[in-house]
């Protein structure tokens, strides 16, 4: 089965790199990851260890994108400080989580992009990082990879582990199309794992049900509860004296905003203006390659467009927020979170349109009352939490968007009252990491050789 998929793998490669070669091309995206991914290049960092040097083996945490490098980071710093025998390297697949990592993580020894799961790239990868344990955040199976790691006798650990009613949805429809087949291939797939450290007990619970070992099956809670609210960062420290100058109040964040839902907010924020005419909106978009679409949706609409790109902060023009009816483009990575603490309303994308919802701890660490739409299945357990203790507030559609900010424009106490419901909210889940750091402590110590 492992040649069955690696074939397949291959096959579609082949079949669907002219779209991929194309769409980088249309997209301005660089293709040089490439060498790495194959695993025929990696940073000098970890050329420098290529030779066998058990006293230096590394601690491999790979996070697949934004989200995942989010929810690494605390235990990426307690790994560093606990372990300092050990290297601690980064790998991410996509190249917005790549920056990201190289931003907030650079206390890594090295930060890379992981391999192709074929058997050449995984190989190729495992000598040059020489790891004594693989740490992946959330649940990204590969089958090549967790072999590879088992003859190796390196002991990879899922940590922050999630399966979502749609993913496990799929499972179950690949397990019954199969006619059985490959239930057996994947329950020895999951067997290749030392530990599964999950989020919650219904991501468990069918986790065990495809076929991983139950006693290697733990909850350990959400490391993305650990995240500390970030830092003032250099654009908040010169965004808000310039809005107090500019009498722009209220300030509403669109963050992480998806295509499709662009005129959507658009929208929402015109429902808004018409009773707050000062008010401006920092629309963030989820992905660098919607920016330009963002900006094309708002310029539609008639509105002065300010794109963070074209603002250099140490000269950027007096009175840019003078004139009403503009919108801030925050065309840029690694702000958005900071920025939060500015709002008065906030709207968290990726959820008026099916793409599974993104993280809403962000503003909720500032005690922002985190407005979303009703597709957040990628945080369901999160965001019905936070609807039961009445933290947040799900909308359908955007008139219901712009009369949820309309409702927390005109009722500060109130939004006050729920702003900090959300920031308790945060504090009482806290603690994942230290529990993983436990379980990897007992488990590692054992299998890894953790110095």
């Amino acid at each position: 089965m492992y040649l069955v998929y690696s074939l397949l793998t291959a096959a579609g490669m082949i079949l669907l790199s002219p779209y991929f070669l194309m769409r980088a091309l249309l997209r301005g995206k660089r293709l040089d990851n490439l060498p790495e991914r194959m695993g025929w290049k990696f940073p000098c960092e970890l050329r420098e260890h290529s030779a066998p040097q058990p006293q230096r083996k590394a601690i491999w945490v790979h996070a697949v994108s934004v989200g995942e490098v989010l929810a690494a980071l605390p235990l990426a710093k307690q790994l560093k400080d606990r372990y300092p025998n050990n290297r601690l390297v980064i790998s991410t697949t996509t190249a917005t989580g790549q920056a990201l990592a190289r931003e907030r993580m650079n206390f890594a020894d090295a930060i890379f992009y992981f391999p192709l799961d074929w058997t050449g790239p995984v190989r190729r990868a495992i000598r040059a990082v020489q790891p004594s344990a693989v740490l992946i955040v959330e649940t990204e199976i590969w089958p090549n990879f967790l072999r590879e790691c088992r003859r190796a006798s390196v002991p990879v650990v899922f940590v922050n582990g999630r399966l979502s009613p749609r993913s496990y949805s799929g499972f179950l429809r690949a397990l019954t199309y199969s006619g059985g087949l490959l239930r057996p291939f994947l329950k020895r797939i999951l067997h290749d794992a030392s530990l599964y450290l999950m989020q919650g007990a219904e991501d468990a619970e069918r986790l065990i049900a495809l076929g991983a070992p139950p006693d290697r099956v733990l909850v350990t809670g959400n490391l993305k509860y650990d995240l500390a609210a970030p830092p003032a960062n250099a654009l908040s420290f010169w965004l808000a004296p310039e809005l107090a100058r500019a009498n722009r109040a209220p300030i509403l964040i669109a963050g992480s905003v998806v295509a499709g839902e662009e005129k959507m907010v658009l929208a929402a924020f015109a429902a808004v203006e018409k009773e707050f005419p000062d008010a401006l909106l920092i629309f963030a978009p989820r992905k660098p390659d919607q920016f330009n679409n963002a900006a094309a949706a708002i310029s539609q609409t008639g509105r002065t467009l300010l794109r963070r790109s074209e603002i250099a902060l140490n000269a950027a023009p007096a009175g840019a927020f003078a004139i009403p009816g503009n919108i801030f483009l925050l065309d840029s990575l690694g702000e958005l979170a900071a920025l939060y603490r500015l709002a008065d309303a906030v709207f968290v994308g990726g959820s008026l349109v099916p793409t599974g919802g993104h993280n809403i701890l962000e503003p909720a660490a500032f005690g922002k009352v985190p407005v979303f739409g009703p597709y957040m299945d990628n945080f369901r357990e999160m965001a019905a939490a936070f609807l039961l203790a009445g933290a947040s507030v799900r909308v359908s559609t955007p008139q219901e968007l712009g009369e949820a900010w309309l409702v927390l424009l005109r009722d500060p106490r109130t939004a006050a009252h729920m702003g900090a419901a959300a920031k308790d909210l945060v504090a009482r889940n806290q603690g994942a990491t230290e529990r993983v750091l436990t379980q990897l402590e007992k488990v590692l110590t054992t299998l890894g050789g953790l110095s």
